[in-house]
């Protein structure tokens, strides 16, 4: 008991705050997604597995490069990612082991949601953090043009095929586009995050404000050209569709008990610079944007 005139002493608690709570999920979370990785490309050294990769030689270096491959490389766009286009024929333990990795990347990418949702300062510290607690796949990297940790890297999940695949074929599809409807108010407000005293910004933001309250804009962000594959199952699937197109960042695994790699085409070393797909008719927006520091564009009148 504390005698007159003595302060009682205070009791510290040692528990980690919430956040670091997060932070030590988040770790944790990387580390078993290392595992997982590093346990697929075991199976994958001692399978007899054939293996086909675009522009490159389907080692096993090749995949763990493109497993592994966690890094911006110094100057990257924040937006893009790296490609490891490629084919994997799969037996049941390859496909168990790479449904198991996008299990970890599926795990490591909620936490970060929730990070970025509620604590977004956080975010840098874990990519400050979490390559040291892997020396081995940072320390390698030291002068060789590679920086930070690229999260989007490291959670997008390996495609997979969920039936065996009689023939894949693979073609760039380089006119994507994302299209985000907004208001006039959200235009605004986006404006105005921008250098309000910039005389380009003043500019349109006179035009905004001679736009009716209620006429909806779209910001269009074109995509980067990407590789995508048509999948031709062997047999129909129980919903009756005997094809499915993704995109292949990554190393396609298919299932193939003998290990044989389905049927497949080379498809060109590059993207094509112009257009291939027809514009289509009913294509809503102006051709040229009504604010390009955004670009925001209107709709064309019906």
């Amino acid at each position: 008991m504390a005698g007159p005139g003595r302060s009682r002493r205070r009791t510290v608690s040692l528990a980690p705050a919430p956040t670091y709570r997060l932070l030590a999920e988040l770790e944790a979370a990387f580390d078993i997604l290392i595992e997982r990785c590093e346990e697929l490309l075991e199976a994958y050294g001692e399978s007899p597995a054939e293996a086909w990769a675009f522009q490159a030689d389907a080692s096993e270096a090749w995949l763990r490069q493109a497993l592994l491959d966690f890094w911006y490389q110094d100057g990257q766009d924040g937006r893009a990612t790296h490609s490891h286009v490629g084919l994997v024929a799969a037996d049941d333990i390859l496909m168990t082991k790479a449904a198991e990795v996008n299990l970890a990347k599926a795990t490591f990418a909620g936490l970060l949601a929730t990070i970025r949702e509620h604590h977004p300062p956080l975010l840098t510290e874990a990519k400050a953090v979490l390559p040291f607690r892997h020396p081995e796949l940072h320390d390698h990297l030291r002068g060789s043009g590679l920086a930070r940790l690229h999260l989007k890297q490291c959670w997008r999940a390996i495609p997979v095929a969920e039936a065996p695949v009689a023939r894949v074929r693979l073609a760039w599809y380089a006119s994507g586009r994302s299209i985000k409807r907004l208001t006039v108010r959200d235009v605004e407000q986006k404006l105005l995050k921008l250098d309000s005293d910039a005389p380009h910004v003043r500019i349109q933001l006179r035009k905004l404000a001679g736009l009716p309250s209620n006429e909806p804009l779209a910001q269009v962000q074109t995509q980067a050209p990407l590789m995508r594959a048509n999948l031709f199952y062997c047999e129909p699937l129980q919903d009756g569709r005997t094809r499915r197109a993704m995109n292949v960042a990554l190393p396609l695994f298919v299932p193939a008990p003998r290990g044989r790699l389905p049927d497949h085409n080379l498809p060109p070393s590059a993207p094509p610079t112009t257009r291939t797909r027809a514009r289509r008719s009913d294509e809503r927006l102006e051709d040229t944007p009504f604010l390009p520091s955004l670009r925001v564009y209107r709709y064309r009148s019906a």
